[in-house]
């Protein structure tokens, strides 16, 4: 009998792992902090910003500038493929239009996210203090004509899935120089990637004569932008952010 329970208990718990679609733990950066996300997840833009969520996962799980995002453990993470290996990002260097996101994208919010408009970004100041405020002055008020185009989501990394997923460093540089040519503009993004040895972003550390023409993951006219073609860009749903 007792034997039967831990069956069921391990039975339980690898259903509900299913269902989940991703655990998260702790780990080092650079190497991993425990996301598993099995297969390329959905993305659905988030309407007046340049960024992307991932509504399918239970994770609070967004792409911006040719870069995948993750808060947990009031720690925001990046990666350049989607199930990692992960960077940890100091509060004080994360894109601001991360930052921005408001409340109800996030699929997991923190408890003291409770009570906080949904239509509105996350009280950072508040929560992490007058020196990451003043730091980061005006960071919730932007002109949103002057805001980005969203990067083209790296739709080649569909294919790289179980067994397929290249967890070395190398090999990911390698996939992504040579179907990827979108070159990031925040910081942040072009640190991770030179942290790597990729130059400043994808694309960068390609020779010359390399083809640059149009394709699907290019980041030029025809680009893939997503479900429904949104552009994530100021012609897009304006939202309820703060942006003039």
């Amino acid at each position: 009998m007792r034997y039967l329970l831990v069956v069921l208990v391990m039975l339980f718990g690898a259903v509900s792992s299913a269902i989940a679609q991703v655990s998260i733990g702790i780990g080092l950066p650079n190497v991993s902090i425990g996301i598993n996300v099995p297969v390329y997840p959905q993305f659905v833009p988030v309407p007046g910003y340049p960024v992307y969520y991932a509504p399918s996962l239970h994770a609070n799980y967004f792409f911006y500038d040719g870069a995948y995002w993750v808060y947990r453990g009031d720690n925001w993470y990046a990666s350049g493929w989607y199930n990692g290996p992960w960077t940890l990002v100091s509060p004080y260097e994360v894109p601001l239009f991360v930052l921005r996101v408001p409340v109800r994208y996030y699929r997991d919010p923190p408890r003291y996210f409770h009570g906080w408009r949904g239509d509105a970004p996350p009280r950072w100041g508040e929560h992490w203090g007058r020196d990451w405020d003043d730091h980061r002055r005006g960071w919730d008020h932007w002109d949103r004509r002057s805001m980005p185009r969203a990067a083209p989501l790296p739709q080649y990394q569909r294919q790289y899935s179980g067994n397929r997923y290249p967890h070395a460093v190398e090999r990911q540089r390698e996939i992504r120089t040579r179907n990827y040519n979108y070159q990031p503009h925040e910081p942040a993004v072009r640190q991770h990637y030179e942290s790597r040895g990729g130059g400043r972003g994808p694309g960068s550390d390609r020779g010359p004569g390399y083809d640059r023409g149009p394709g699907p993951d290019r980041g030029g006219p025809g680009a893939d932008r997503g479900p429904g073609g949104d552009r994530g860009g100021p012609g897009g749903d304006r939202g309820h952010g703060r942006g003039k």
